[in-house]
């Protein structure tokens, strides 16, 4: 392990040379609820001695209070510090964690394995080289497991270890461990991972994790921490030079530079250059680093560029080759992880940002979800939180972008609510498409009531209210706006009929030409006692509406 080298005592400089020049493997934990995640990552914390003294104290008088391993400390407590894990025994957040051996360093993520949170899990595959995805012995695949190795799969991970874990509770049965490997094999063929390896492990007891088990002579494979070390962790990714704009830097009136990182390729002093979306051509002048100025820099160092050409360049646009055949696009089919509460709605405007571009845009169609279980495409109008679709959409400015699995840097974007500023979705871009004219010239609407349902998210119909008062006619408005709907308020027929043509929810105090009257007498569809207080009759009208499917 690194932290026992001898040099630590005789030669830190060199010790400190010798671990920063080691290679990093950046890997996630996933899979299902209580298969073991946090544990693993624990035993692997303690195995290679990066648990210290007052830490294993800790975690000894934790696991005393909070702890579900008996008389044994619970390792899984040193990734799971909030206190609602703590209490659920669950992972919620995303963990990160690092320790390093004599041959490598390495990033852990622990990801969370309850369904509500798998867009945590999302978060923590986007930036990993390698998945170990754990599968309880006694329950074998289950749904997170399909969902997460799908996820993985999107993400382009292709190095996978699919730890069997609690072997001690099935005994160590190698017959256990063929089933389960077959199962998942049979999962895989679906999702293109080639590169697998199967590892029997018990996280609590330590069994294959580092050292090999006496518990399983029938395994002569390599233990999980053998595999982590010798994995080869090359990605393949794009020699095309990409390099997205983060910030002009204007220090003097002497300089003007463009800082950011390079996504792929290498650049060299002299090169001819072009910038999207302007196609605007320069000349590489210089490559400035805070270490001195360099004659070529590569992917994915961060470096400052000046050009030979005062052109204008700002935050978001992509400096490329000049002789590359590519152009920026504004609208592309994706695949999308749908991650807010409230569901997606096409045709509503939100923010698309890929590296440091950002541009308004909406998701003009959805072609199909995907069935985690056993990636079924399925038709949908729309999504709901954790759902996978491939979807098609439309931006109002051109950016450039690669598909994904080309350069996974400027292939992957996040889906940001206007209003709110959350991220709602994160996404991976499949292939560019034509854009939607919007200049289409029609002899007639094609603008049907269907169409404007769609958009808007409920049917367009006219409530008649009798004799009810202003007050509940404007609190049931508010009402129905703060769920979302377009309601609107009118006292004449003509304007009733053109307000749901225009597919509003049209409150009407008349009672000719609506779809539904509630009111206080015979004729009404629905009666109403208006003399009960206003709150009460707007939880009425809203109750019978909602039953009788109209909302």
């Amino acid at each position: 392990m690194s932290h026992q080298s001898s040099l630590i005592a005789s030669d830190i400089n060199a010790y400190l040379e010798q671990h920063e020049n080691k290679e990093l493997l950046r890997f996630i934990t996933c899979g299902s609820v209580d298969d073991g995640k946090s544990t693993l990552i624990g035993r692997l914390l303690h195995d290679s001695k990066m648990i210290y003294e007052d830490q294993l104290a800790a975690i000894n008088k934790e696991s005393r209070r909070v702890g579900t391993t008996g008389d044994q400390p619970d390792l899984a407590l040193l990734v799971d510090g909030l206190q609602a894990e703590r209490e659920q025994g669950i992972t919620i957040d995303v963990a990160y964690r690092f320790f390093s051996t004599a041959k490598r360093k390495f990033i852990i993520a622990d990801t969370p394995g309850h369904e509500q949170y798998t867009r945590n899990m999302a978060t923590g595959a986007s930036t990993a080289d390698l998945a170990i995805i754990l599968v309880d012995a006694r329950y074998g695949v289950q749904t997170q497991t399909r969902r997460h190795s799908y996820i993985v799969s999107l993400l382009g991970i292709k190095h996978i270890v699919v730890a069997i874990n609690k072997m001690d509770l099935v005994e160590f049965d190698q017959n256990r461990f063929n089933e389960i490997q077959s199962e998942y094999l049979a999962l895989t063929d679906k999702l293109g991972l080639s590169d697998i390896h199967f590892c029997p492990i018990s996280a609590l007891q330590g069994d294959n994790v580092v050292d090999p088990s006496i518990n399983t002579p029938w395994y002569s494979g390599p233990t999980l921490m053998e595999l982590l070390e010798d994995v080869d962790t090359g990605r393949a990714t794009s020699e095309a030079f990409r390099y997205p704009v983060q910030y002009v830097s204007r220090p003097n009136l002497n300089f003007r530079g463009y800082a950011g990182t390079i996504a792929s390729g290498s650049i060299e002093v002299g090169q001819e250059v072009k910038v999207l979306p302007s196609n605007k051509q320069s000349k590489v002048k210089s490559i400035v680093t805070m270490d001195g100025n360099l004659e070529r820099a590569f992917a994915p160092m961060a470096v400052t560029l000046t050009l030979e050409d005062e052109i204008d360049i700002s935050r978001g646009d992509t400096l490329v080759m000049s002789k590359d055949e590519v152009e920026p696009i504004n609208a592309f089919r994706a695949k999308l992880i749908w991650m807010d509460q409230s569901p997606l709605k096409l045709g509503n405007n939100l923010l698309i940002k890929t590296t440091a571009a950002k541009s308004s845009g909406r998701v003009t169609d959805i072609h199909f979800k995907v069935d985690v279980n056993s990636q079924e495409a399925l038709p949908a109008d729309s999504l709901t939180l954790n759902e996978i679709a491939e979807v098609s959409l439309q931006l109002d400015r051109a950016i450039q972008m690669d598909p994904y699995l080309e350069n996974g840097s400027t292939g992957s974007f996040v889906v940001i609510d206007r209003l709110t500023n959350r991220t709602i979705a994160a996404g991976m871009m499949v292939e560019a498409e034509q854009p939607i004219e919007n200049n289409e010239i029609h002899s007639e609407t094609v603008v049907d009531a269907s169409l404007r349902a769609r958009r808007l998210g409920h049917n367009a119909l006219i409530v008649g209210l009798p004799n009810v008062s202003n007050s509940v006619l404007f609190t049931l408005e508010k009402c129905l706006f703060d769920r979302g709907l377009l309601p609107a308020v009118s006292s004449r027929l003509d304007d009733a009929v053109l307000l749901k043509e225009a597919g509003t929810v049209v409150l009407s105090t008349i009672e000719d030409g609506s779809d539904i009257v509630i009111g206080p007498h015979a004729k009404c569809e629905v009666y109403l006692d208006i003399t009960l207080p206003t709150e009460k009759q707007v939880d009425l009208i809203l109750q019978s509406l909602t039953e009788l499917k109209l909302l």
